[in-house]
């Protein structure tokens, strides 16, 4: 069996797409069939089950997909070293970010990265929460940035950073001067939320009933960036990570008060497939996040 072969069935499971497959190897979908189908010839019993539609792996396939991973793996790590190109393996550094995770941070972060490392370059990319998940686990990209991070079983979560949610609204609110509030003063108040899908919300829901709080939710977004800027235009108030609202209450288009009465903070975790090799610039990368993160409040 040839390494090619292993790979191209590795990424069409990966992926769960022949065509996607066949792209990630340069090929095309005839070949990454054909690869496919020498495989199972040869093992004598079916990988892939094509009566369903998405195509389903059987057990003799998935057993042979995680051997595949490994043995793949550790080629590619073998062929960079006896090649001593080590470094080139990963000349870019793949992240996938929930579009909350501070783009000031992670710009300087990059900027730090690129100083140290010329011959690479880190490959940002900002997602909804599910979709970071997905390109995790397809290894698509080399791990994820996200909030409230999931166990799962395929998943390795590290621990990165810890914001405290604070309460943002208007120069001109009755809180607005307050240096901190009682999460029961936010009864009866406008609320703009996030989306009802993302774990954020459902922490902050938690919140607000263990406190007796019902608020007048106005408005519902994904990001961070567009809660700000409802808050701005007077839309009602909002609970945000502190650190996410420096520029606003700098430039005093928007005043935060921290909660009295409850250490809530949005817990950021690192997640990447378990088991992943990673080569010398991402784990340079993933150092510097880590080191920078330690401690943070």
């Amino acid at each position: 069996m040839q390494i090619e072969a292993l790979k191209i069935y590795a990424d069409v499971v990966r992926l769960r797409s022949f065509s996607r497959g066949a792209e990630a190897n340069g090929v095309l979908q005839s070949a990454a069939s054909q690869a496919v189908n020498s495989l199972e010839r040869q093992l004598g019993v079916p990988l892939i089950d094509r009566s369903h539609r998405p195509f389903e792996v059987t057990p003799e396939g998935k057993l042979f997909y995680d051997g595949c991973r490994q043995i793949v793996d550790l080629y590619t790590e073998l062929e960079a070293t006896v090649r001593g190109v080590h470094k080139d393996v990963d000349a870019v550094v793949r992240v996938a970010a929930i579009f909350s995770v501070g783009l000031g941070d992670m710009s300087r972060y990059v900027q730090r990265f690129s100083e140290s490392h010329p011959q690479a370059r880190v490959q940002l990319e900002y997602l909804h929460p599910d979709r970071v998940y997905e390109r995790v686990l397809e290894e698509a990209v080399d791990f994820g940035i996200v909030s409230f991070p999931q166990r799962r079983k395929e998943l390795t979560v590290v621990p990165w950073r810890a914001e405290p949610m604070v309460l943002a609204c208007l120069p001109g609110h009755r809180l607005a001067k307050r240096r901190a509030v009682a999460v029961r003063e936010l009864d009866g108040e406008k609320f703009v939320a996030f989306d009802k899908g993302l774990a954020i919300r459902r922490q902050i829901d938690r919140l607000l009933r263990k406190h007796g709080a019902h608020v007048e939710v106005t408005m519902e977004f994904d990001n961070i960036e567009a809660i700000k800027r409802a808050v701005e235009v007077g839309a009602g108030v909002a609970l945000l990570p502190e650190p996410t609202l420096a520029r606003e209450t700098a430039l005093g288009t928007l005043a935060a008060a921290r909660l009295e009465d409850s250490e809530f903070s949005r817990t950021l975790g690192i997640i990447h497939r378990r088991g992943k090799k990673f080569y010398p610039n991402t784990q340079d990368f993933l150092g510097l996040l880590l080191k920078n993160g330690k401690g943070h409040k």
